[in-house]
């Protein structure tokens, strides 16, 4: 993040009818729009693709662009607006994807509780999700201030939106950028060759707002995975015809702990220090990023707490596992935060599946166990992980904390009802989506609802009865080579004579380049290519190349000067690029939703 947020003018409405901007009238306003109409909308389109697809598009970019539209009124200060808006609205929509824990059960032929037992137990869980996204903010956003692509890119259709004057500056390239999305997510979706490569638009745009040295570190990360199949395959970790990322999220996960490890003992060690030292009061906050620490560490403990004693005294399950599954969701929600915050990609999957390899490791032998305290770690880090990224957003805009964390507490109570609303309206509809996948033959695999993530899981619960201990070692071999490699980072790049050669000139900037992009690329950077395949991985390093090209070039001396810094063309092409892949992809998503219910 490159910039602080802009003061805006808190002028009169432009429309009478507009209530006043900090009465109940105002919020309920924004409420009624995120939870009634944009929240429900982007969770029917959520759910849908999770049990066809097996993957979701985060509601911020539609309710973004839709809720700009809302508080266009307002002129500027209505960015603010806009923000809470999309806030619930995103919170609704992660919740009711979250609907696949509800199949899983279905397809393991487990017992399904009551409605409002299940109901409960989401609310929980993202109740405690939002409140340690919120404990993370101060590092993962002030502290570290990752770019977080997709935050980034909300927060530059949330401005141009609804600024007159920056939407006649941007316009051509943020709306150009949605363009070429839309068209390239469609595209990938039904044209066979651009399926056949991977476009993404979304991931090349993601790219152009990190750069070059994060993107290909990122092809490097799956370089090294595609070259090390022979290996995998030798030593058992793999079977012939695997993808490498079936074993290197795995290693990629260990290396996100093991940078992270080096990063938060530093923060810790500097405040320690600071402390010792009896370094004066640091300035208060301005008003907008102030909250109650304490208040936010009782909200965390309580809703902890919630969580082991409704899976245990509701839903009858160990108190052990659910312990476990909420100090886990401390670890996650930062790894996954810095992978977001890095490269716009969310684990979460990924973290469900390490718990339950974990699990296992302790002596976890029941699917439901695990499944009932993996939830935990899927809805949890998912929430927290859209906290912060809404946090990213609302930095940039200078949009209140408090008020914007009480929208995202009412979007996780909406979804949670939704989560399993949907769960129910889907499998009740579609008898298929209640047959396991993973019992199948590839011939009776059904072609409209594949439901990867569903797949996932139960393929990871049935194999508790069968330990595998070289999944902990590949988590291990991670940590190691992220600790040692952020460690050589830190010492290298701190040594006053590296700094000194870097900004000697093209030799010694080539040089950093080189060390930040292949020779010792940032684990956060690097991992990323443990999650994707090659090619996804590809198209986000050529965003990357592309965008650092154009940024090398001579800049116009006759910017517009009302444009933020993190307005640039790279960013705003970019950023519409995510924007124009998600639309496309949650169009997609309610068109074969409404062709399936007529047909």
């Amino acid at each position: 993040m490159a910039t602080t947020p802009m003061p805006l003018s808190e002028s009169a409405p432009r429309w009478a009818w507009l209530p006043k901007p900090g009465t109940w009238k105002y919020y309920a306003l924004l409420g009624a729009v995120g939870i009634l109409i944009l929240g429900p909308l982007g969770g029917v389109a959520a759910s849908y693709m999770n049990f066809s697809l097996g993957f979701f598009v985060g509601g911020q970019v539609l309710a973004g662009i839709l809720g700009s539209t809302v508080t266009f009124g307002y002129g500027a200060a209505g960015r603010h607006g806009a923000n809470y808006i999309q806030t619930t609205a995103a919170s609704v929509a992660g919740m009711s994807a979250m609907a696949v824990v509800i199949q899983a059960m279905a397809w393991l032929g487990l017992p399904q509780p009551p409605m409002w037992q299940l109901m409960l137990y989401m609310l929980c869980i993202g109740m405690f999700g939002v409140g340690v996204g919120m404990l993370y903010t101060p590092i993962l956003v002030d502290r570290l201030q990752l770019t977080f692509p997709s935050g980034l890119a909300v927060a530059n259709i949330l401005r141009a939106l609804t600024d007159p004057v920056l939407l006649q500056q941007s316009v051509s390239r943020l709306f150009g950028g949605m363009a070429l999305g839309i068209a390239g997510g469609i595209g990938a979706a039904k044209i066979a060759v651009l399926g056949a490569i991977d476009l993404s638009t979304s991931t090349f745009g993601a790219g152009m707002i990190v750069g070059a040295r994060i993107g290909i570190a990122a092809i490097v990360g799956g370089l090294v995975g595609w070259a090390m199949i022979p290996y995998f395959v030798s030593i058992g970790w793999l079977q012939p015809g695997e993808p490498f990322r079936k074993i290197t999220f795995l290693i990629a996960l260990g290396m996100i702990m093991g940078a992270a490890l080096i990063d938060v003992s530093l923060i810790l060690f500097r405040a320690y220090h600071r402390a010792r030292q009896g370094v004066a009061k640091q300035e208060e906050p301005e008003d907008w990023k102030r909250t109650n620490t304490r208040r936010l560490v009782a909200w965390v403990l309580f809703w902890g707490a919630a969580i082991v004693v409704v899976g245990s005294q509701v839903l009858d399950q160990p108190v052990g596992y659910l312990v476990m599954a909420v100090l886990l969701v401390f670890v996650f929600a930062l790894v996954n935060g810095i992978s977001v915050g890095m490269v716009d990609s969310n684990p979460i999957s990924s973290a469900f599946v390490v718990t339950v390899i974990l699990m296992a490791a302790v002596g976890l032998k029941q699917p439901i166990v695990g499944l009932i305290a993996a939830t935990v770690l899927l809805v949890a880090t998912g929430e927290a992980c859209d906290m912060q990224q809404d946090r990213s957003t609302g930095w940039r805009l200078g949009t209140n904390r408090t008020i914007q964390f009480r929208f995202q507490v009412a979007g996780i109570v909406i979804g949670a009802i939704m989560a399993v609303l949907f769960a129910k309206l889907f499998m009740s509809a579609y008898p298929i989506l209640l047959q396991d996948q993973t019992a199948m033959s590839a011939s009776q695999q059904p072609a409209r609802w594949t439901s990867a993530m569903t797949y996932k899981f139960v393929g990871i619960l049935k194999s508790l009865t069968d330990d595998k201990p070289y999944q902990r070692m590949a988590i291990w071999i991670g940590i190691l080579i992220g600790f040692v490699t952020e460690l050589l980072r830190k010492v290298i790049k701190s040594r006053d004579r590296y700094r000194a050669f870097v900004q000697s000139g093209r030799v010694g900037f080539s040089t950093d380049f080189l060390l930040d992009a292949v020779v010792l690329p940032s684990p956060y950077a690097s991992s990323f290519g443990g999650f994707l395949n090659l090619l996804t991985s590809a198209w986000f390093a050529a965003g990357g190349v592309l965008s650092s090209f154009v940024n090398s070039l001579p800049k116009r001396k006759d910017k517009p000067a009302a444009l933020p810094e993190d307005m640039s063309t790279t960013s705003l092409v970019g950023g519409g690029l995510i924007a124009g892949d998600a639309l496309a992809a949650l169009g997609l998503g309610i068109a074969g939703l409404l062709a399936t219910l007529f047909t």
